[in-house]
């Protein structure tokens, strides 16, 4: 079963010693690579010999994978480009890994520095680590290196700690999530499932539509659905935030003007729109913030050259 290996590139708005500290250097690599808990460099046996270290992961429940590595990093003053080559393994039995190697490559973009990686890995546990590796964890490993990259060019541009970023993507994500399930559920429960129980009665006594309620209750359930489904795919998009915030003005609006004594009652439409708006508004603000792995190319247009039959520097693992 051939793998393929996992490629990100980005393209940064940083100086070149700037980049190369922060991938480089321990205690700022581990900050904002999703993919290491802790990285300690070991004593090294001579100048010219390689730099190795220990990881640590933390996958949860308390259980860490760890493992060894070295590297071997070179700089050129005459491209003013860089090339960090590594090698890996971990010899603990639940790790899937068993050992990888790959490279960061540093190339100089105009005003900016293409900072790319490339690597692969054999895995444990035979056709079933296999199968487990491609169907989930190698893509989930692509995903966290690349959102990883789009961190660090937060941090580097924007000048925004990793610990702040990812701070504020858990509070982006988890309003994300809420607010399409709020929408999910109010589209499909009480007017799609069940509007009899007191939904339907609702928008009767508003007045607006007479005689058609009954129709238009589904079709304002199914338009509620999709609104849930439209702020998770594009849940970075302002629009859907404002779309979103002026139906439940009024649809919330709505509901007491015809019916104001729901105002009494737990759980009336103030209550529901007025955190649904709370938590549109903290989405909408953190949207922008909130790394992207889709900002990465996942595909070197050097291979790509080659496969047309095009030249190469790549570096093959």
């Amino acid at each position: 079963m051939r793998t393929t290996p996992i490629y990100v590139e980005l393209d940064i708005a940083a100086d070149m010693d700037a980049i190369w500290s922060h991938t480089q250097e321990p205690n700022l690599h581990r900050q904002w690579d999703l993919r290491f808990t802790d990285i300690t460099y070991l004593p090294k046996e001579g100048e010219n010999s390689p730099q190795r270290f220990l990881y640590r992961t933390r996958i949860g429940f308390g259980i860490a994978i760890a493992g060894t590595g070295e590297s071997r990093s070179s700089r050129s003053i005459a491209t003013g480009g860089a090339l960090s080559t590594l090698a890996f393994e971990s010899e603990q039995p639940i790790s899937l890994i068993r050992r990888g190697g790959g490279y960061w490559r540093y190339k100089p973009n105009g005003d900016r520095i293409t900072f790319s990686t490339k690597f692969n890995y054999t895995t444990r546990f035979g056709i079933v680590g296999r199968l487990l590796d491609r169907l989930a964890f190698r893509p989930l490993f692509g995903y966290a290196t690349a959102w990883s990259f789009d961190m660090l060019r937060i941090w580097l541009e924007r000048g925004i700690a990793p610990a702040v970023t990812i701070q504020r993507a858990v509070i982006h994500y988890a309003c994300v999530a809420l607010l399409s399930l709020l929408w999910l559920y109010e589209g499909l429960v009480p007017k799609l499932i069940s509007p009899d129980s007191g939904e339907l009665q609702i928008y009767q006594a508003t007045g607006l539509f007479p005689n058609v309620e009954h129709v238009l209750l589904p079709l304002l359930g199914v338009a509620e659905i999709g609104m849930g489904i439209a702020i998770a795919i594009w849940h970075r998009r302002r629009a859907a935030y404002v779309g979103q915030s002026i139906l439940l003005v009024l649809l919330g609006g709505a509901a007491i003007a015809g019916t104001p004594e729901l105002l009494l009652s737990p759980f009336n439409p103030l209550v529901l729109t007025a955190p649904m708006l709370a938590l549109a508004i903290i989405a909408a603000m953190t949207a922008s913030g909130v790394p992207k792995a889709g900002r990465c190319r996942r595909r070197n247009e050097d291979e790509v050259s080659v496969e047309k039959g095009g030249g190469s520097h790549e570096v093959y693992l």
